[in-house]
Protein backbone atom coordinates (compact mmCIF):
# COMPACT_ATOMS: atom_id res chain seq x y z
CA UNK A 1 0.00 0.00 0.00
CA UNK A 2 1.36 4.10 -0.63
CA UNK A 3 3.42 3.74 -3.82
CA UNK A 4 3.34 7.01 -6.47
CA UNK A 5 3.81 6.12 -9.61
CA UNK A 6 4.57 8.12 -13.26
CA UNK A 7 1.44 9.88 -12.68
CA UNK A 8 2.25 11.33 -9.36
CA UNK A 9 6.16 11.63 -9.71
CA UNK A 10 6.96 8.75 -9.73
CA UNK A 11 9.32 6.59 -11.77
CA UNK A 12 7.09 3.96 -12.85
CA UNK A 13 4.04 2.97 -14.67
CA UNK A 14 1.02 1.94 -13.13
CA UNK A 15 1.38 -2.09 -14.54
CA UNK A 16 5.42 -1.60 -13.21
CA UNK A 17 3.93 -1.42 -9.67
CA UNK A 18 1.13 -4.24 -9.97
CA UNK A 19 2.98 -6.27 -11.37
CA UNK A 20 5.90 -6.32 -9.42
CA UNK A 21 3.51 -5.97 -6.28
CA UNK A 22 2.13 -9.41 -7.46
CA UNK A 23 5.16 -10.96 -7.88
CA UNK A 24 6.30 -9.82 -4.25
CA UNK A 25 2.94 -11.12 -2.56
CA UNK A 26 0.48 -8.59 -2.57
CA UNK A 27 -3.28 -9.13 -2.40
CA UNK A 28 -3.72 -5.20 -3.42
CA UNK A 29 -1.58 -2.37 -3.97
CA UNK A 30 -3.04 1.60 -3.32
CA UNK A 31 -2.17 3.91 -6.19
CA UNK A 32 -1.16 7.37 -4.04
CA UNK A 33 -1.93 10.69 -6.06
CA UNK A 34 -1.64 14.44 -5.16
CA UNK A 35 -4.66 16.55 -5.76
CA UNK A 36 -5.34 17.16 -9.63
CA UNK A 37 -7.51 18.30 -11.85
CA UNK A 38 -11.18 16.13 -12.61
CA UNK A 39 -10.43 15.36 -16.44
CA UNK A 40 -6.76 14.19 -14.64
CA UNK A 41 -8.66 12.18 -11.61
CA UNK A 42 -11.25 10.42 -14.58
CA UNK A 43 -8.07 9.27 -16.61
CA UNK A 44 -6.18 7.95 -13.70
CA UNK A 45 -9.25 5.69 -12.55
CA UNK A 46 -9.78 4.73 -16.14
CA UNK A 47 -6.28 3.36 -15.68
CA UNK A 48 -6.61 2.04 -12.45
CA UNK A 49 -9.96 -0.15 -13.52
CA UNK A 50 -7.77 -1.61 -16.75
CA UNK A 51 -4.50 -2.43 -15.06
CA UNK A 52 -6.41 -3.72 -12.30
CA UNK A 53 -7.99 -6.29 -14.67
CA UNK A 54 -4.95 -7.05 -16.39
CA UNK A 55 -2.45 -7.71 -13.77
CA UNK A 56 -4.80 -9.15 -11.38
CA UNK A 57 -4.26 -7.85 -8.44
CA UNK A 58 -6.80 -5.22 -6.30
CA UNK A 59 -5.80 -1.67 -7.17
CA UNK A 60 -6.85 1.14 -4.31
CA UNK A 61 -6.96 5.27 -5.67
CA UNK A 62 -5.79 7.20 -2.86
CA UNK A 63 -4.97 10.92 -2.91
CA UNK A 64 -2.32 12.59 -0.64
CA UNK A 65 -2.59 16.03 1.07
CA UNK A 66 0.34 18.11 0.87
CA UNK A 67 -0.92 20.78 3.60
CA UNK A 68 -3.80 21.95 5.61
CA UNK A 69 -5.81 23.24 2.60
CA UNK A 70 -5.60 20.38 0.44
CA UNK A 71 -6.44 18.17 3.74
CA UNK A 72 -9.90 19.91 4.18
CA UNK A 73 -10.36 19.82 -0.08
CA UNK A 74 -9.99 16.03 0.10
CA UNK A 75 -12.13 15.12 3.02
CA UNK A 76 -15.07 17.01 1.71
CA UNK A 77 -14.69 14.72 -1.59
CA UNK A 78 -13.96 11.86 0.70
CA UNK A 79 -16.74 9.38 -0.95
CA UNK A 80 -14.94 9.53 -4.64
CA UNK A 81 -11.88 7.85 -4.16
CA UNK A 82 -10.58 4.98 -2.08
CA UNK A 83 -7.79 6.21 0.48
CA UNK A 84 -7.23 9.51 2.22
CA UNK A 85 -3.77 10.02 3.05
CA UNK A 86 -1.92 13.17 4.49
CA UNK A 87 2.01 14.00 4.09
CA UNK A 88 3.67 14.28 7.10
CA UNK A 89 6.30 15.98 8.07
CA UNK A 90 4.93 19.61 9.17
CA UNK A 91 4.06 19.43 12.86
CA UNK A 92 0.99 21.03 12.13
CA UNK A 93 -0.42 18.92 9.40
CA UNK A 94 0.92 15.89 11.25
CA UNK A 95 -1.64 16.90 14.03
CA UNK A 96 -4.79 18.42 11.64
CA UNK A 97 -4.52 14.48 10.11
CA UNK A 98 -4.66 12.74 13.39
CA UNK A 99 -7.52 14.68 14.32
CA UNK A 100 -9.85 14.30 10.70
CA UNK A 101 -11.64 10.70 11.33
CA UNK A 102 -12.00 11.28 7.27
CA UNK A 103 -8.04 10.21 6.80
CA UNK A 104 -6.85 6.63 7.01
CA UNK A 105 -3.29 7.51 6.85
CA UNK A 106 -0.83 9.90 8.00
CA UNK A 107 2.47 8.84 6.18
CA UNK A 108 6.12 9.36 7.43
CA UNK A 109 5.07 11.70 10.25
CA UNK A 110 8.88 12.37 10.82
CA UNK A 111 9.74 12.92 7.37
CA UNK A 112 12.65 15.61 7.19
CA UNK A 113 12.17 16.50 11.18
CA UNK A 114 15.18 16.14 13.92
CA UNK A 115 11.91 14.84 15.81
CA UNK A 116 9.48 12.06 15.43
CA UNK A 117 6.88 14.82 14.21
CA UNK A 118 4.62 13.24 16.78
CA UNK A 119 3.31 13.64 20.48
CA UNK A 120 0.86 12.04 22.58
CA UNK A 121 -1.91 14.33 22.29
CA UNK A 122 -1.57 13.46 18.00
CA UNK A 123 -1.48 10.27 19.03
CA UNK A 124 -4.39 10.08 20.83
CA UNK A 125 -6.55 11.80 18.20
CA UNK A 126 -5.05 9.32 15.52
CA UNK A 127 -6.52 6.20 18.25
CA UNK A 128 -9.72 7.80 18.52
CA UNK A 129 -10.21 8.84 14.94
CA UNK A 130 -8.55 5.32 13.17
CA UNK A 131 -6.21 7.53 12.00
CA UNK A 132 -3.09 5.06 10.89
CA UNK A 133 0.70 5.86 11.51
CA UNK A 134 2.81 4.84 8.62
CA UNK A 135 6.19 3.46 9.13
CA UNK A 136 7.90 4.06 5.30
CA UNK A 137 10.76 1.87 4.29
CA UNK A 138 11.84 4.35 1.52
CA UNK A 139 12.85 6.91 4.04
CA UNK A 140 15.71 4.16 5.38
CA UNK A 141 15.86 3.02 1.40
CA UNK A 142 16.88 6.27 0.57
CA UNK A 143 19.36 8.04 3.85
CA UNK A 144 22.52 7.87 4.05
CA UNK A 145 24.82 7.42 7.18
CA UNK A 146 24.39 10.91 8.54
CA UNK A 147 20.43 10.48 8.64
CA UNK A 148 19.66 7.23 8.96
CA UNK A 149 20.21 6.54 13.02
CA UNK A 150 18.12 9.41 13.56
CA UNK A 151 15.45 8.66 11.42
CA UNK A 152 15.42 5.18 13.02
CA UNK A 153 15.16 6.78 16.20
CA UNK A 154 12.06 8.93 15.41
CA UNK A 155 10.51 5.74 13.58
CA UNK A 156 10.63 3.62 16.72
CA UNK A 157 9.71 6.91 19.46
CA UNK A 158 6.22 6.76 17.26
CA UNK A 159 5.91 3.17 16.85
CA UNK A 160 6.35 3.37 20.90
CA UNK A 161 3.85 6.18 21.38
CA UNK A 162 1.40 3.93 18.91
CA UNK A 163 1.88 1.04 21.03
CA UNK A 164 1.56 3.15 24.57
CA UNK A 165 -1.83 4.69 23.05
CA UNK A 166 -3.68 2.00 21.10
CA UNK A 167 -2.61 3.96 17.50
CA UNK A 168 -3.15 1.51 14.21
CA UNK A 169 0.45 1.34 13.00
CA UNK A 170 0.95 0.91 8.98
CA UNK A 171 4.06 -0.49 6.74
CA UNK A 172 4.16 0.22 3.63
CA UNK A 173 7.46 0.49 1.00
CA UNK A 174 6.86 3.92 -0.04
CA UNK A 175 8.48 3.30 -3.21
CA UNK A 176 8.19 6.05 -6.09
CA UNK A 177 9.58 3.31 -8.80
CA UNK A 178 9.00 -0.78 -8.59
CA UNK A 179 12.41 -1.21 -7.42
CA UNK A 180 11.45 0.24 -4.66
CA UNK A 181 8.96 -2.25 -3.52
CA UNK A 182 9.60 -4.47 -0.88
CA UNK A 183 8.82 -7.94 0.02
CA UNK A 184 6.23 -8.36 3.29
CA UNK A 185 8.66 -10.36 4.71
CA UNK A 186 11.28 -7.46 4.59
CA UNK A 187 8.84 -5.06 5.80
CA UNK A 188 7.93 -7.19 8.78
CA UNK A 189 11.16 -7.98 9.79
CA UNK A 190 12.19 -3.73 9.69
CA UNK A 191 8.92 -3.06 11.64
CA UNK A 192 10.36 -6.19 14.73
CA UNK A 193 13.63 -3.94 14.31
CA UNK A 194 11.68 -1.15 15.60
CA UNK A 195 9.83 -2.43 18.77
CA UNK A 196 7.26 -4.25 17.14
CA UNK A 197 6.11 -7.62 17.98
CA UNK A 198 6.10 -10.34 15.33
CA UNK A 199 2.51 -10.75 15.24
CA UNK A 200 1.98 -6.86 15.70
CA UNK A 201 4.69 -6.53 13.01
CA UNK A 202 2.74 -8.88 10.31
CA UNK A 203 -0.72 -6.97 11.67
CA UNK A 204 0.30 -3.27 10.61
CA UNK A 205 1.19 -5.11 6.97
CA UNK A 206 -2.23 -7.33 6.50
CA UNK A 207 -4.91 -6.42 9.40
CA UNK A 208 -4.21 -2.77 8.85
CA UNK A 209 -4.84 -2.51 5.31
CA UNK A 210 -7.81 -4.98 5.80
CA UNK A 211 -8.96 -2.43 8.11
CA UNK A 212 -8.83 0.23 5.62
CA UNK A 213 -10.89 -1.86 3.10
CA UNK A 214 -13.51 -2.40 5.26
CA UNK A 215 -13.88 1.69 6.25
CA UNK A 216 -13.95 1.95 2.62
CA UNK A 217 -16.92 -0.37 1.79
CA UNK A 218 -18.63 0.87 4.76
CA UNK A 219 -18.32 4.28 3.41
CA UNK A 220 -19.63 3.28 0.18
CA UNK A 221 -22.73 2.00 2.28
CA UNK A 222 -26.07 3.54 1.97
CA UNK A 223 -26.61 3.56 5.58
CA UNK A 224 -22.86 5.66 6.29
CA UNK A 225 -23.72 9.49 7.45
CA UNK A 226 -20.16 10.49 8.77
CA UNK A 227 -17.20 8.41 10.51
CA UNK A 228 -18.49 6.55 13.59
CA UNK A 229 -22.04 7.13 12.70
CA UNK A 230 -24.58 5.16 10.06
CA UNK A 231 -28.15 3.80 9.50
CA UNK A 232 -28.81 0.34 11.77
CA UNK A 233 -32.32 -0.98 10.19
Amino acid sequence: MHVHSSFSGGESSLEQLASMAKQLGYRGICFTAYPISKREESILKAEIERVKKEAGIEILLGFEARNIKELKFLAKRRGEFDVLLARGGDLKLNREACETPEVDILTHPEFERLDSGLDHVSVKFAAKNNVAIEVNFREILISNKKTRSMILKNMSRNVKLAKKYHATIIICSGGISHYELRDPKVLISFANQLGLELKEAKEAISKTPESIVKKIKERRSENFIIPGVKVIE
